[in-house]
């Protein structure tokens, strides 16, 4: 039975591409262009799925690993979004690129990767998220922002069941995540 045209289909995502273009979208508010804030955004959702997954145990702690050699690399250029420390590079054309393996990251990439994730429902989940962005001073965003998307992220089981898990994602509370 098709559900009425005022209440969609649910938006069935994992929360990776739900926390790469929240943090995209607050990399934007903070004034990155959408090309440095995307991949911003995709250094974001690994930071934080590679931290989830040590905390399962299905990777290993590395102590001093790579993530610790870069906040510590005083010649590395450092970015701070959503409490993660992302290293990025200046272009010739004086933008700055987020670091995927020593390497510029491709912003094509990571739009391709959320279109996918978020198919048609693309424009309303990131014009919610926009909104939200809007509602709040940048700096606090930047602060507070991690906090927001727990808030409004997929449910999914916080055990090993749920890595890579898809749940609903609901504009309703990306709408009231700032009241």
């Amino acid at each position: 039975m098709a559900q009425h045209s005022d209440h969609p289909e649910p938006i069935r995502v994992n929360r990776a591409p739900v926390l790469t273009l929240w943090a995209a979208t607050v990399a934007q508010r903070l004034g990155h262009p959408q090309e440095t804030a995307l991949p911003l955004g995709r250094a974001v959702a690994g930071s934080s799925a590679q931290a989830k997954a040590r905390r399962l145990g299905i990777a290993e702690e590395k102590p001093g690993g790579k993530e610790a050699d870069l906040a510590h690399d005083t010649k590395r250029k450092m970015v701070v979004l959503l409490g993660r420390q992302v290293p990025v590079t200046t272009g010739k054309d004086g933008k700055d690129y987020a670091l995927d393996h020593d390497k510029p990251a491709s912003p094509a990439s990571v739009q391709s990767y959320i279109a996918r994730a978020f198919g048609d429902r693309l424009p309303e989940v990131r014009k919610a998220m926009e909104d939200l962005a809007r509602s709040i001073p940048p700096e606090e965003l930047n602060r507070i922002g991690f906090r927001l998307y727990e808030h409004f992220h997929p449910e999914v089981p916080d055990d090993v069941r749920g890595w890579g898990a898809k749940g609903i994602l609901h504009l309703n509370r990306i709408r009231s995540a700032g009241d």
